[in-house]
């Protein structure tokens, strides 16, 4: 039977022969784990995913969650799934031993659910945003807060949410109106409304515990304004039982496109003037607080892009093995027999195209993972600083570059299967409309772009970017030492020089005070940026394909030179590309920033 949520292969050749999983184990946190455990973990994890998510992805879809006496309804399948994910452990897979967690890297945590986000991205995501609001109230959070909801959190009895997106102010979260009042005992009284909270209303738990951004009667005006609270769905005794219920309301649900399985909801807080929450932190702080879950949703977004495009790629490839059709332009006999449709040159470059966008998101997305490891365990100081300050200029990518080449992967995914494709009858037409949810969740691509060149180059003086143009560069010297990836190193060094010639004269406009004008074409940026660090990625995996040639395992030959392939594809066909959006760059383009309303 075909695989459907990923390459087993792949994935070994990414932990183990790309990312150097095992090195992991070196590290004290991880030295109870082997390649075995992290091999078992995985397997256990496509298990559940394939018994427990693959079998209700398509009933989900066509039955969304209803809206029933001011509750949200689910299809009964939904929580045996997510009951079968926390009974594993995986909601608590980096969690230490002593807290009942697994202890294993992140890298292998992104892994495993990586197998729940291809199966079904709709229920996936239930614990997806429990393990982050989670992780919030771990870090941020007082020790009575850690008792009264974290603990419960991490049984896996309440689950969480991020509510922040306000109807009048959309992505503009300086302008939320909730307003939080204190109310003399430590608590305060929330009013205000919030939509679009994903899972923000469900039947899998006992308790649902909202992270809500609000203001403070006294906060000043903008982002400097904001406070994060915890909000939960039912009040919890000091004993830890539930109390009554809390005056959050579901006003109804939003029924979108696709994740059409995950409650998309409109809540109102304090309608009735009693809706409690709890202060994190310090006051006028929640923003910051908040970052940490929405760069680590950012990097969840982008792992579901991926998988969403990746299980396209593998049904449409096997679509494509099995479906015969037409002969070969050299082929005239009309009695000879139809060939298969990969046999067809055009049938390849989609499918070629499909491999190089999802396996070089793949190998992105597992490395930043790997940063997440290295940012916390590595051995010295300098290297953990380093991890982090590469990740952060590497997190707009993660999210926004899988979020659009991965939903054109199921483009032609699709096209792949010609008329069925567009057909609720095979599944690519649910992975298309699952996906085009991305390129907005976490923040747009236009948001992720300015973020990019208008903050993250120039953090802590551009040492993210040196670092990534220094392993760029190493990564083109050890590739100089085979002949076979000339023609591949060549197009990413001409692209780098260039990139690296632009960024200059772009942040040089943004210090002299033209930032119009410098960010008017971000998103042309934010392309061009990600395409470099795919072909980056591209390239090391191609180095990595030669030495396992050169090993010598026959059984492992078909899956090499697929890798070089894509490789060539990727440095041949795509990063050349990109010169014509440095030119547009390079001459400051101003033909949008300049468009007047009335000439629409």
């Amino acid at each position: 039977m075909p695989e459907m949520l990923l390459c087993p292969r792949n994935l070994a050749f990414e932990l183990y022969e790309v990312l150097d999983a095992e090195a992991l184990t070196r590290r004290e946190r991880f030295a109870d784990h082997s390649r075995e455990t992290f091999d078992a973990a995985v397997g256990t994890a496509r298990q559940i995913a394939e018994k427990y998510f693959a079998s209700h992805n398509r009933k989900s879809d066509e039955n969304e969650p209803l809206y029933q006496n001011g509750e949200a309804v689910l299809i009964p399948e939904v929580k045996p799934a997510v009951d079968a994910f926390i009974e594993a452990g995986f909601h608590n897979a980096q969690r230490s031993f002593e807290d009942s967690g697994m202890q294993l890297p992140n890298l292998l945590s992104r892994a495993c659910f990586a197998h729940f986000q291809s199966a079904n991205i709709a229920t996936s995501s239930y614990p997806m945003l429990t393990m982050g609001a989670a992780h919030l109230i771990e870090t941020f959070g007082s020790e009575e807060q850690k008792q009264r909801f974290l603990q419960p959190m991490i049984e896996g009895r309440f689950f969480g949410t991020m509510a922040l997106t306000e109807p009048h102010a959309g992505s503009s979260l300086s302008d939320i109106r909730t307003r939080a009042e204190p109310a003399g005992d430590g608590s305060y009284r929330l009013k205000g409304n919030k939509i679009f909270i994903s899972g923000g209303d469900h039947p899998l738990s006992e308790n649902i515990v909202h992270m809500v951004l609000a203001k403070l009667p006294d906060a000043p005006a903008g982002v400097k304004g904001i406070s994060l609270f915890i909000v939960p769905k039912f009040l919890v005794k000091d004993d830890g039982s539930l109390g009554e219920r809390n005056d959050v309301l579901l006003a109804g649900l939003f029924h979108k496109m696709g994740w059409r399985g995950t409650t998309s909801t409109a809540l109102n807080f304090g309608d009735n003037g009693n809706c409690v929450g709890y202060l994190v932190g310090e006051p006028h702080k929640g923003l910051a607080y908040m970052f940490q879950m929405m760069n680590e949703a950012r990097i969840g977004v982008g792992m579901g892009a991926i998988m969403l495009g990746y299980a396209g790629y593998l049904y449409s490839l096997n679509y494509a093995r099995e479906r015969p059709q037409g002969r070969l332009p050299d082929g005239k006999d009309p009695v000879s027999a139809q060939v298969p449709i990969i046999e067809h040159t055009d049938i390849k470059r989609m499918l070629l195209t499909q491999k190089a966008y999802v396996e070089g998101a793949f190998d992105l997305g597992l490395y930043a993972a790997r940063l997440v490891d290295d940012e916390h365990t590595a051995e010295s100081e300098d290297e953990r600083r380093n991890a982090a300050e590469l990740l952060d200029l590497l997190t707009p990518i993660v999210k926004s570059w899988p979020s659009e080449f991965c939903l054109k992967a199921n483009e032609l995914a699709i096209q792949i299967l010609g008329g069925h494709g567009y057909t609720r009858e095979y599944p690519v037409e649910q992975y298309y409309r699952d996906n085009r949810l991305n390129p907005i969740h976490e923040g747009t691509h236009g948001i992720q772009s300015l973020d990019l060149l208008g903050r993250k180059l120039m953090q802590n003086k551009g040492a993210g970017l040196r670092q990534l143009l220094g392993l760029i560069q190493n990564c083109c010297a050890r590739a100089a030492e085979y002949p076979s990836l000339e023609p591949l190193r060549e197009p990413l060094q001409q692209l780098v020089a260039r990139l690296t010639a632009v960024t200059q004269a772009l942040l040089g406009d943004l210090m002299a005070g033209k930032v119009n004008l410098a960010l008017a074409n971000s998103a042309l940026y934010l392309k061009v940026f990600g395409h470099t660090v795919i072909g980056w990625r591209w390239l090391e995996q191609a180095i990595r394909a030669e030495q396992g040639l050169a090993a010598g395992n026959p059984s492992d030959v078909d899956f090499y030179k697929g890798k070089q392939q894509a490789a060539r594809y990727f440095l041949t066909w795509e990063v050349p590309g990109c010169q014509h959006e440095l030119n547009l760059l390079d001459a400051r383009d101003d033909t949008c920033l300049t468009m007047d309303d009335s000439w629409f």
